[in-house]
This record gives structure tokens, C-alpha cells and sequence, in this order.
């Protein structure tokens, strides 16, 4: 099956306690495309890149057979461009710089050979890109939705508008409190539900994860990774892993999403190791299987057959 990836291309400048990169390629598309690429073959990016884009990158994301013919080069300018500093709990950072350069001005136009992708990841752009994407595509079989506090903030009308267009939305606690106007994550997530999407994950860093659907709430654990030096896209590894673990299996059962939560947590343990991408361009599928495992067997709850 299909993933149909559309969010940023961008190059990152971060900063940790554990070390400094000045610029390394990021952004929430190639995050996600990059995860997704282990379980599919077919990952279609759309985005936009400056005249400063690597060959090597490009040639990174060709490597993974992330198909780039929606990826616009706008030569009139330079590709978007973050930078942040982690604090020494990695979960806060500060924002140091941020250069939208031509993404400032991204219409995502979804090529002819795109439109019939059946599963669909919009990243973390503005609402009504997001749907002007939903409009362009046809019959998609699964749409997975990203946003941030700045259109919750901004843009809550239009992001309202959205959700009720998608299957699944994905989002951190804060951001879900902030959405549903509710403290408590089991209410917010009842709240944020009845706004349209079935189902909905809640991501709480190094706490796990949420999922919540018909069927009822089921939590993942973070895995206890040893060295962590950048959590920066980890939550779009996330959605990369979910997603393409989906569209690989081609099962959207209660169960099967379950699994997909385990596969993103597996993803996104992996991109924190290194900075940037560096750490999802030569894993294995034996890696993902086998850190699958682990996952299971530090989740599993013993067996108790005695009586309080």
C-alpha cells in the first residue's frame, strides 16, 4: 500500500547536553518518510526544499525509495531552516531561530500519480493545507492528522474544520489539554474524538503512549533507551512507524492499531540515539523486529492466579 507523506523538508541546527550539530537535515515529512520507508515501498513525499538543498540528502531520501516527484525545488530561496537548545531533561528546549524561507510560501500540489495513495500522513503544517490535501486525494483509506499549540492557539476553527475530515489524530498531553479545554487526558480524549477523528494517540515523551478508540484505551511504555542525545522529530519517527506499519498490513482492526502504536514507539526510540535522521538511515527490519520483542516483553504484565 500507498503512504502519501506532506509536511516539511527543513534543515535543523540543534543543541543538547550531549552535543551540537549546526545543520542537519529535518522536518516533519522527512521524519515520517524515513520511519514509514522501513515497512513500505511506496512512500510519496510532497514538499518544498531552497536552493541550498543537498544532493546527498536528496539522495538519502532516494536511497529509502521515498518517491520525491512531489518534492517542489523553489530555486528563488533557501530551505526552512530551525534551531533550538535542548535543556538537560530533554523534554523543554528554547527556540533559537527559525527561518521559514520558501516554506513560507508551500502549496502542497499533489501530483496526478499521488491522488490515489490510500494511506495518508499530514504533518504538522496550517489546517486548511491540510485540507486543501484532503481535496486533492481520492479516496484515501486512512488519513492520520499532526497539529501543534500554534494552530490550537491560532487556527482552532480551521484545525476544527480538519479533524472532522481525518481518522486519526496525533498530539502530545499538552497539546491535548489545550484542545479539548480539559485537564483530565480520558475526558480531553473523549472531547477531542467527538470533534470528528475515531481514534486518537496522545503522546507523553519519555511516559509512553495513548491510544484511544472505540474499543476503549490502551498504553504503551517509552522504551528505556540507554543514550539519548536528540528527541528532535521523534514524535514524526512516531507517526512514520504507525503509519507505515498500517499501510504495510493493510489492517485497521483495533488490534492491528495497537501494534502500530508499539512499531512508532519502536521508531521513535531509535531516531533519540543520534542527532537528526542520522540514526533512520541504516537500520534494519531485523532492528525494529527485534526491539519489537523487547518492547512486549517489558510491557507484559506476569500471569497472577492467587486471590487478594
Amino acid at each position: 500500500m500507498s503512504v502519501l507523506v506532506v509536511g516539511s523538508v527543513a534543515y535543523d541546527g540543534i543543541e543538547t547536553p550531549f552535543g551540537k550539530v549546526d545543520r542537519t537535515l529535518g522536518g516533519s515529512a522527512t521524519y515520517i518518510s524515513l520511519a514509514a520507508s522501513y515497512f513500505v515501498n511506496n512512500v510519496r513525499l510532497v514538499g518544498v526544499v531552497g536552493n541550498d538543498f543537498n544532493e546527498q540528502d536528496m539522495d538519502l531520501l532516494k536511497s529509502r525509495n521515498v518517491d520525491l516527484e512531489g518534492l517542489q525545488v523553489d530555486e528563488s530561496g533557501k530551505t526552512f531552516f530551525w534551531q533550538g537548545r535542548y535543556h538537560y531533561d530533554l523534554n523543554s528546549r528554547d527556540t533559537l531561530d527559525t527561518q521559514l524561507n520558501v516554506f513560507e510560501k508551500f502549496d502542497p500540489v499533489i501530483p496526478e500519480g499521488y491522488q490515489g495513495s490510500k494511506y495518508i500522513s499530514l504533518g504538522n503544517i496550517e489546517p486548511s493545507l491540510q485540507r486543501k490535501v484532503l481535496d486533492q486525494v481520492k479516496d484515501p483509506r486512512y488519513v492520520v492528522l499532526d497539529t501543534m499549540n500554534f494552530w490550537i492557539e491560532g487556527a482552532e476553527e480551521e484545525l476544527k474544520k480538519t479533524l472532522s475530515r481525518v481518522n486519526m489524530l496525533i498530539i502530545n498531553d499538552s497539546e491535548a489539554r489545550e484542545l479539548a479545554e480539559e485537564p483530565n487526558l480520558i475526558k480531553a480524549a473523549q472531547l477531542i474524538r467527538d470533534m470528528g477523528p475515531s481514534s486518537l494517540i496522545i503522546k507523553k515523551g519519555e511516559h509512553g503512549a495513548l491510544l484511544f478508540t472505540e474499543s476503549g484505551v490502551f498504553s504503551v511504555p517509552a522504551y528505556p533507551v540507554v543514550d539519548i542525545f536528540d528527541p528532535t522529530g521523534a514524535g514524526d519517527t512516531f507517526m512514520g512507524g504507525f503509519l507505515g506499519w498500517l499501510a504495510d498490513t493493510n489492517d485497521l482492526s483495533d488490534t492491528n492499531l495497537r501494534r502500530g502504536v508499539v512499531f512508532g514507539s519502536v521508531m521513535a526510540s531509535y531516531c533519540v540515539e543520534e542527532f537528526g535522521t542520522s540514526r533512520l538511515k541504516n537500520l534494519s527490519r531485523q532492528d525494529i523486529t527485534m526491539r519489537y520483542s523487547e518492547f512486549k516483553r517489558i510491557s507484559e504484565i506476569p500471569t497472577y492466579n492467587g486471590e487478594l
